[in-house]
């Protein structure tokens, strides 16, 4: 991984961790979606303008059907994150969700893709595996828990968290595919898939329309922080893809985790933060195994 690239996922996994600091503090659920997605494509309208303008009239029927499906597939990731941070610790679904879909996403680089792995990639991908275990709360996980409560929140967690990484570990591959093998534009495949994610969340709104006015009044402050910020941090994993292998890429942006675990765990006041943080730790040095992999 060049330089470039690893200062990209570097940047973008402190991003990443802040802006999902601010939809687990938000509350919401599919209509929290449907308020980032619309104010996404308000903010960055002049940039897809612009890019599109010549591009997109030349997308065939291939380029199209790679945008819709990864509006699907973030559509359905997002809200199931929500849901999550809804029933469950960010300190336990955030950790499993970015550990399990990087891990999924690089063995299919390297066994449907044909990227080559080095022995530094393989240590790095291990070591943000077992930081990212440590973070959701190591052993803890599977001891069962004196309080049936806290029990239940924790494998809520866990659910929310692997089935949030199966649908990252997909719309990576996708994407990666449409940026490293179909050349498109990172911003354009991240911004045109943002009108199939409305037109899927904006029946669910209709229907509630009052309600959805409310949550509104409380909740368009994270909505525009998420909207402005979270598509940096994508395109600019989407950027690093083009030059260096996915395989590498996908994990080290688990880097976010460092972030999440040092700045989440005290704005949230969740605890087990001595192995969280040793797990951060673990976390970071994978990724530096995976940036001189």
């Amino acid at each position: 991984m060049s330089l470039l690239a690893f200062s990209l996922v570097l940047l973008a996994g402190l991003i990443h961790a802040l802006w999902n600091i601010a939809a687990k503090k938000a509350g919401g659920d599919s209509r929290f979606a449907f308020f980032t997605s619309t104010l996404m494509m308000l903010v960055w309208a002049p940039l897809g303008l612009w890019l599109g303008w010549d591009a997109v009239p030349r997308w065939g029927a291939l380029e199209w059907g790679l945008v819709t499906l990864s509006g699907v597939l973030h559509v359905v990731y997002y809200v199931i994150l929500l849901r999550g941070y809804q029933r469950a610790d960010l300190t336990v679904v955030y950790p499993l969700a970015r550990g399990s879909g990087p891990l999924l996403s690089s063995l299919v680089a390297l066994t449907l893709m044909g990227e080559q792995g080095s022995w530094a990639g393989v240590g790095g991908m291990v070591a943000v595996v077992s930081g990212v275990f440590l973070v959701a709360g190591g052993p803890g996980l599977w001891r069962a828990s004196h309080d049936p409560a806290r029990r239940q929140r924790v494998q809520l967690g866990v659910l929310y968290g692997l089935c949030t990484g199966v649908f990252i570990a997909s719309y990576t591959v996708v994407d990666g595919y449409a940026v490293k093998v179909l050349l498109m534009s990172p911003v354009l495949v991240d911004y045109m898939g943002n009108f199939v994610r409305i037109a899927l969340l904006a029946p669910g709104v209709w229907r509630d329309r009052p309600e959805a006015l409310r949550l509104w009044r409380l909740q368009w402050r994270p909505a525009l922080l998420v909207a402005t910020i979270s598509p940096v941090s994508y395109v600019l994993v989407l950027y690093a893809m083009q030059t260096a292998p996915l395989s590498h890429v996908a994990p080290a942006r688990e880097v976010s985790m460092l972030f999440a675990a040092l700045i989440g765990g005290h704005l949230l006041g969740e605890g087990d933060r001595v192995p969280r943080l040793l797990g951060a730790l673990l976390i970071a040095a994978g990724v530096t195994l995976l940036g001189l992999g």
